[in-house]
């Protein structure tokens, strides 16, 4: 790979990464700064809504130090998009050999959602040793990824999906996390109200709280 960053580098930025679901443009740049504020400096927009692309342009534009991806990236087209937009990492939800082949051949890194140990693997035999185990509640939550994770020491994980702080504790227990994604801190009556203070609260309580349980 010749990526200009690296995945690790990308974990090592951050004890937790928020998943943003950007519908208004004219929220992105606030919603960011809020979670900034909070100590949140790594940023997963998801390619989810008309919006996302030109919302990475405008966070790039307005926070230069911000480390800033797009996740939710289906194919190599989105890849593309994203990293014309200026997407500094990329997130697919899982690991095709289309995707995964496309990506090895840029600069910006891919992050691919794996499952199952066969995903893993199909990544692995690739050059994909950090990897998104994602839905993690849905796929059996921690215990799940202890018992995938024991036959592959090699690989660093990002478990997102339905992770929140009654339940983040067992992932950051798990040797083979690096860091973790979710979207407790961007509830969506704070999003609706525009109520950034709340945001950047409950930021600093997640930061805190991962950074506790990394001690």
């Amino acid at each position: 790979m010749n990526w200009n960053l690296s995945p690790a580098a990308i974990f090592a930025a951050s004890p937790l990464v928020p998943v943003m679901v950007i519908d208004d443009l004219n929220q992105a740049v606030p919603m960011t700064k809020a979670l900034a504020a909070g100590g949140i400096t790594v940023y997963e927009v998801t390619l989810r809504t008309p919006a996302a692309l030109q919302a990475i342009k405008a966070i790039r534009e307005a926070l230069p130090d911000a480390l800033v991806g797009a996740g939710t990236v289906l194919n190599p087209q989105q890849y593309d998009a994203a990293v014309e937009a200026g997407a500094q990492f990329v997130i697919s939800p899982g690991c095709t050999s289309e995707l995964l082949v496309h990506a090895r051949q840029n600069a910006v890194p891919l992050i691919p959602g794996v499952a199952t140990p066969s995903d893993i693997m199909a990544a692995y035999s690739l050059g994909y040793d950090h990897l998104k185990f994602f839905p993690a509640e849905a796929n059996g939550g921690a215990p799940a990824l202890k018992a995938i994770s024991a036959p592959l020491p090699q690989i660093r994980f990002c478990p997102t999906g339905g992770i929140s702080p009654k339940n983040v504790h067992d992932y950051l227990a798990l040797s083979c996390v690096g860091t973790v994604g979710g979207s407790w801190m961007l509830p969506a009556d704070a999003l609706k109200q525009g109520d950034w203070q709340r945001v950047t609260q409950l930021s600093k309580e997640a930061v805190e709280l991962v950074k506790s349980l990394r001690r």
